[in-house]
Formats: C-alpha cells, structure tokens, sequence
C-alpha cells in the first residue's frame, strides 16, 4: 500500500475491533452439537460428498481450551467481488494464529482461486497486515471468479499445498466461493491429505444467510453507502421538483439491498423481486404500478419520486423466469459454438435456436439487452449488472403515461433520470459493525483450524445485539447445500436466502409503502460514521434490527 493515506485511513487503521469474551479471552474450546441435513436433496448431496457428509454443527465456547498450539502454514484467499471487511478477516486469522504460536505462518494467495492452483502466493507478515487494518477492497492480495472444482484443479490445489506445507486454507467468498471449499474439502478427505478447509460468508448481497448465519459481511456497509446516496437523490428530488429518479440497486439473486435501502430512505416505490415472483407480476404488472404511482403523485401536484429496483429483476418476472431459463439452458449446451461466432451473428443465432413464447420474447427485446444476455460470468450467471433494467423501466413507464395521458387518465409532466450504485458499495471503509464482525470471522476461523476441522464455514449468531453477545461457531458446508440447474446441469450449491415475505423487514415495507408513495416521507441516513455516540457509529442495520425484534 502506498505511503500516501488519507486522514481518515491513518485514524481507521489504528481502530481496533470489538471481540466477544469468548473468542477475547483466549481460552477457547469447540463444543460439537448435532448433524443437520441439508433442507433438500440430502440423498444426492450425501453421494456427493459423501467422506465430509453428516459433521455436526459446533460452537466456539469459553472454557478449558484443548485446541492446538503447534505452529501451523495456513493459506488465505479472497474470492468474488469485493466487499467491505475483508482485509479484517485476514487481520483476524493473522492475529489468532500468532496468538497461539508466533511461528505460524499466513500465505496469501494472489488474484483468487487461481493463484492457489497456479501457486501464486506471498507471505503476509505483520507490516503487511497492519497497513490494511480496517480499510475497505480485497487489494491486499487481490480476488478472482476462478472455482476450484475440475481435476486439475484439485490436483493443482494439492500440488501447491505439498510445497509450501500448509496446514489449512480459509476461502473468503459467498455461496459458489464456499460450496468450492466443500469440493476441496472433499477431495481432501478422500484422498486422506491433510489439508483443512474453512470458509467465511462474505456477500454484500446478503444472500448467504440462513439459521447458523445472521448476516454476510460486506452488506452493511454496502446498504450504508447506497442508503447515504439514495437519501441525497430523495433530498435532491424534493429540491428540484421535476425528476423522476429510478435507481437500480446491486442484488443478483435476492432484494435484501434494495429492501434494506428502502428501510432506511423510505423512496416512493420500491420493488421487491420476491414479491414480483410470489404474485406472478409480469413486466406489464411493474410497469403499471410504477405508472400508478406517478399518476397518484401528479395530482397531489408532485411531479418528481424516487424509485428502487433490485439488480436481478428480470428474473423474478412471470414472463421473462422461463425466457431466462430456457436461454440459460441454450447458452449452457451451446456454449462453444456461440463462443466462436463473430459478435454480430450471436444473437441472429440465439434467436433461430429459441423457440416458442421465449423465442418470441427474445426477439421483442432492444438489441442491446438481446447482447448483454448472452453473457455469463464464471459461474455460469446472468450479468445481471450490466442489464440496464433502470432504463429499460424508466422508457416504458414513459410510453405508458403517454398513453394515459393521450386518454385523459394523467397530466403531469414525467422526467427521468436513471442510475446504478453498485461498485460504489463494495470497497468502501468497513462500518464498525463490519470492521468488527470480519475480524472476529478471521479469528474464529483460526480456531476451528486448531480444532482440526475441515468442510466449515464459520458460523455467527445474535449479530443484532451487542458484540459480547455475539456467538461463533462452525456450520458442515454440506448441511447448507441444495441442488441447482447452473449451466444446464446440476450442480450442489449453497442455497441462497432470498427475502421472506411474512418475516418482520418486509412486513414494516409493505405496512409503509402506500405512505411512502405520495407523501414525502424520505429520510437522509447520511455517510458511514465511524467515530462518535455508539448508538451512531456501531448503530445495526434496519433489516438486523427488524428481524431481531429490536425495533
């Protein structure tokens, strides 16, 4: 890191993160529970893996500690996109195994997964870690989409192992990241070498979570800075009283973002894709209530609102669910062909091979969506990012009111402006909350390695409440898997949490939101906070909070 910092980053480094007395104290033992099965497909999961199948849950408690003190090589790497509190949980696992031996050892491994195959690596030292501490990005070592799942991938993951003698190696990524570390852990096992693999639940997302999970880190501190931007725009739109601003929010899966952003702005609309699914919405249904509300707001003399859309809505759609699968399908059993097509014959291609009602559709898409959803990323996802849905919205709400407005139904004036914050919320100086909570993932990390565990992610508990309430442990990677189509075929993979309509954060949206739409009820959370009354600076996020029955 260059010698050039920031006030502020001179200030947050220097910030030392809140531990629980149990992972503070030092004395610390594992206490293994029962065996959880996977919620669904346990028979398939059970011959998947079947040497790291069937390990209990454990937790992390203060008491005589039997856990290893012998010095240890461990490797860490960063997987997927950045969220904020990842140089932390290095911190964490650094300062936990120095804690038990100073001779251990921390070997990061450069530019993702791929830098563990290909044997790229560099020994994190003290004046490494410490010039990183509390800062935001993956940049320390960097990260990588590559998985870790062929033969030569495993075998390449051995192969560096042997030569640098680690004892362990900690995967810091979200759902796919440590499903990988479910393979490795398995071949691992079956093999009989001795490496150990623990995972960490990283997702600004929010996405991986469930029962042995409260929240995935990096989604504070995303949902805060997006919070802080929104609450600009609804402060701006009140100001200039003639925009409409649509504002699509990062989320490829689940709206846990675009609610959370909701809870603490209180825009006019804001879609909820789990809903969209639950009531079979089509693209028309959204478009009309949007236009409603426009139309509502018009005659109260307000011609200006800010809207929120979640990254992955197109997939929620009723119409376009089995468009997207049957493409996905398509792009899956087609891939090397489509690959080696010139750009511009892509889609003539894509469109002769659909057929029926997904076929039609495709071809009614603008040419620059019909583009963008040929593409994949490494796992075989939609790129849903680069779908410029806010745009897409904002037209045909326009084309709509049009038409009212040609029948008599409305007569306002509708401009609008689009935007996307989604890279704004990944690298960004982790909150305290988070700052706190990714150190204590790394050091609870650590101590699962001393307990000779392997095939975990480090669970976490009661995160709403106070840090020395929080509670530590280690949840089987195979007990949260499911089976999913990626690709055209099943594959095991984490099953993600998308937002539950009956539970506590959606219900105070959905109670609101009628409110929300024609009044001005826009709230300014304001930037980050890192210094100042506790009830500010270590505040919990609304979703947390909500769920937890504190507020």
């Amino acid at each position: 890191m260059s010698h050039h910092i920031s006030s502020l980053e001179a200030h947050r480094l220097q910030y030392k993160p809140k531990m629980p007395k149990t992972l503070a104290s030092g004395r610390i033992k594992i206490e293994k529970g029962s065996f959880v099965e996977p919620k669904a497909n346990a028979a398939e999961i059970k011959q998947l893996f079947p040497a790291t199948y069937g390990y209990p849950l454990v937790r992390l408690v203060e008491g005589e500690s039997d856990l290893s003190t012998a010095p240890l090589c461990v490797g860490v790497v960063l997987s997927g996109g950045p969220a904020a509190g990842g140089h932390n949980a290095i911190a964490g696992l650094f300062d936990a195994l120095k804690a038990a031996n100073p001779q251990s050892r921390l070997i990061g491994f450069l530019g993702g997964p791929k830098g563990i195959f290909t044997n790229k690596w560099i020994e994190l030292t003290a004046e490494k870690i410490d010039s990183y501490r509390n800062t935001g990005g993956f940049d320390m070592i960097g990260s990588g989409r590559d998985k870790i799942e062929t033969k030569e991938q495993l075998e390449g993951c051995e192969k560096t192992a042997k030569e640098l003698g680690l004892n362990a190696l900690v995967v810091i990524g979200g759902d796919d990241s440590n499903t990988n570390a479910a393979v490795l852990a398995e071949y691992c096992a079956t093999k009989k070498f001795p490496l150990q693999v623990i995972g960490l639940p990283k997702t600004i997302d929010g996405d991986m979570r469930n029962e042995f999970i409260d929240m995935s880190f990096g989604f504070d501190t995303a949902v805060r800075t997006y919070a802080y931007l929104v609450g600009n725009i609804c402060r701006d739109a009140r100001s200039g009283r003639k925009y409409y601003h649509f504002i699509k929010l990062m989320g490829r899966s689940a709206s846990h973002v675009t609610l959370e952003v909701a809870l603490q702005t209180q825009p006019n609309v804001a879609i909820i894709s789990e809903e969209v699914k639950a009531r079979k919405h089509t693209l028309d249904d959204v478009v009309t209530a949007i236009a409603q509300v426009v139309v509502q707001r018009a005659e109260e003399g307000k011609n200006y609102g800010v809207i929120l859309i979640p990254e992955g809505l197109l997939e929620f759609l009723a119409d376009f669910k089995v468009f997207l699968k049957d493409l996905g399908a398509l792009l899956g059993q087609e891939e090397k062909q489509i690959e080696a097509l010139p750009k511009e014959e892509r889609v003539k291609f894509v469109a002769a091979k659909l057929s029926g009602a997904s076929g039609e559709l495709y071809k009614k898409l603008p040419a620059s969506l019909q583009e963008v959803l040929l593409q994949r990323d490494s796992h075989g996802n939609l790129t849903v990012s680069q779908l410029e849905t806010e745009k897409f919205l904002a037209d045909l709400v326009e084309a709509r009111l049009n038409e009212w407005k040609e029948q008599g139904r409305y007569k306002g004036k509708f401009s609008a402006i689009t935007h996307f914050f989604g890279y704004e919320g990944r690298c960004g100086f982790p909150t305290n909350f988070d700052a706190d909570y990714t150190y204590c993932l790394g050091y609870a990390a650590a101590q699962l390695i001393r307990g000779g565990l392997s095939g975990y992610t480090v669970s976490a508990k009661n995160l709403a409440h106070p840090v020395e309430k929080w509670e530590f442990g280690g949840v089987p990677v195979t007990s949260m898997l499911t089976m999913e189509h990626r690709k055209g075929e099943l594959k095991p993979v984490i099953a993600k949490a998308l937002v539950e309509l009956d539970k506590a954060p959606f219900q105070y949206f959905a109670a609101n939101r009628e409110r929300w739409a024609v009044e001005d009820c826009y709230l300014s959370p304001g930037p980050i906070q890192y210094f100042g009354p506790s009830e500010v600076c270590d505040a919990r996020n609304k979703t947390m909070l909500l769920e937890a029955g504190l507020e």
